[in-house]
C-alpha cells in the first residue's frame, strides 16, 4: 500500500476539512488503480454524514460561538467531532465490494493498535472499541471501481466540545447504553499509550504502508482544490435547506431508530388533491452503498400514499442494495407510521 504525502513547500496543517476529503476522491479518480493511505488533522471541525439533518445533529450556535467548523462528508453514517487532538485516516482502494472493504478497512487499523498493546476491537456497524468504548468511527462510500473508507483515531479529547457540539438522538445513545457521548468514548492517551502523538502518526503510516510515498505535485493540490469546492456548494451542506417544517395533514415526518442500521427520517408533502407524494426525502445516520437519492427518494415522487402503492414501490427499489441491512419489511415500516 502506497502514502499519498506532502510536499515540504505546501501548508497542508492549515487546511479545512474538505481538502482531505477531496484529497481522498481526486485519488480515487486519478491514481492508478492500487490501494492509498494518508493520515490527516484539522483545526475543530464537526463532520455530518451524507444523509443526516445537519441543523438537528449539530448544535450550530455552539459551533459557531467556538470556531468550531461544520461540514459534510460524502459518505453515510453520523457526526463526529475532530481536532488536532484526533488523528484521521483516509484508505482508497480498486474494488467495488465496498461491504469487504470496509470490513478490512476497521481490521487494518484495528490490527496496527493491536501490534502496539491496544486491545482494539472492530464491533458494531463501524466502530473501533477499547474496552467497550469507542476509540474510532468509520465510514465509507464508493464510486465506479473504487472504494472509500475513512475515520477518526482519539488521540484524546476535550469532553466539553465533544458534549456540546454534537447533539444526537436519544434513542440513538440509549442504544447504546448510555446517556452522553462522553460516557461511550475513550482516547489512546487514556489506554496508557507509550507513543507520543507525533510517533504514533509515524507508526500508523509505517505499519500500513510500505515502500516510497506518492508525493503530491503542484498541479495534483490544484487539482484536489477544485474538487475541495464542491464541498462547500450551499446545495451540498444543506444547512439552510431543510424544511424544518412541523408535521401536519399534507407535510408528513416519520422517525424512527433501527438496531444496527441507524436513525431515520422519512419526510414527504402529500398533495390533497391526488393524494400522491412529492420531494421525498429519507435522512439519517444509516450507511450506503448506491445514491440515496436517486435510488431510494426518486421512485417515490408521484406515487399515491396508499399502503399498497408504497408497497409496490419498495419492491421495485431494492432497498438492501443502496442501505445495506435495510429490507423491503423495514423501508415500509419506516415510510408508514405503525405499519
Amino acid at each position: 500500500m502506497k502514502h499519498i504525502a506532502f510536499p515540504e513547500h505546501i501548508d497542508y496543517l492549515h487546511r479545512r476539512l474538505p481538502f482531505f476529503l477531496a484529497l481522498e476522491e481526486w485519488a480515487a479518480r486519478e491514481m492508478p488503480a492500487g490501494d492509498y493511505f494518508f493520515s490527516w488533522q484539522v483545526d475543530p471541525t464537526v463532520i455530518c454524514g451524507r444523509n443526516q439533518e445537519i441543523a438537528k445533529e449539530v448544535n450550530l450556535a455552539y459551533c459557531r460561538e467556538h470556531g468550531i467548523d461544520v461540514v459534510r462528508r460524502r459518505s453515510g453514517g453520523g457526526c463526529v467531532f475532530a481536532d488536532r487532538q484526533n488523528f484521521m485516516f483516509s484508505f482508497i482502494t480498486a474494488s467495488d465490494k465496498v461491504t469487504e472493504v470496509f470490513a478490512h478497512y476497521v481490521e487494518m487499523i484495528a490490527g496496527a493498535l493491536r501490534e502496539i498493546g491496544i486491545n482494539a476491537i472492530g464491533t458494531g456497524r463501524n466502530d473501533i472499541t477499547i474496552n467497550d468504548k469507542k476509540v474510532s468511527g468509520n465510514a465509507f462510500y464508493h464510486i465506479p471501481s473504487r472504494s472509500i473508507a475513512h475515520g477518526t483515531m482519539l488521540y484524546d479529547f476535550d469532553p466539553t466540545h465533544l458534549a456540546n457540539a454534537i447533539t444526537p438522538n436519544k434513542a440513538k445513545l440509549e442504544s447504546k447504553g448510555v446517556k452522553s457521548v462522553p460516557m461511550r468514548v475513550t482516547c489512546l492517551k487514556n489506554e496508557g499509550i507509550s507513543l507520543c502523538p507525533d510517533e504514533f502518526n509515524s507508526y500508523m503510516i509505517g505499519s500500513i504502508t510500505d515502500g516510497d510515498p506518492y508525493i503530491l505535485t503542484d498541479e495534483d493540490v490544484k487539482a484536489v482544490e477544485r474538487i475541495e469546492q464542491t464541498y462547500y456548494d450551499p446545495t451540498f451542506m444543506r444547512i439552510n435547506a431543510e424544511s424544518g417544517k412541523a408535521a401536519d395533514g399534507n407535510h408528513v415526518i416519520y422517525r424512527t431508530f433501527i438496531n444496527g442500521l441507524g436513525e431515520f427520517c422519512v419526510e414527504y408533502d402529500r398533495d390533497p388533491a391526488t393524494d400522491t407524494i412529492h420531494g421525498f426525502r429519507i435522512s439519517g445516520d444509516f450507511f450506503m452503498k448506491e445514491d440515496v437519492e436517486e435510488k431510494l427518494c426518486r421512485p417515490f415522487e408521484g406515487v399515491s400514499c396508499s399502503p399498497r402503492s408504497l408497497r409496490e414501490t419498495i419492491k421495485k427499489i431494492s432497498p438492501e442494495n443502496v442501505i445495506p441491512g435495510l429490507t423491503s419489511d423495514l423501508l415500509y415500516s419506516v415510510c408508514v407510521k405503525d405499519a
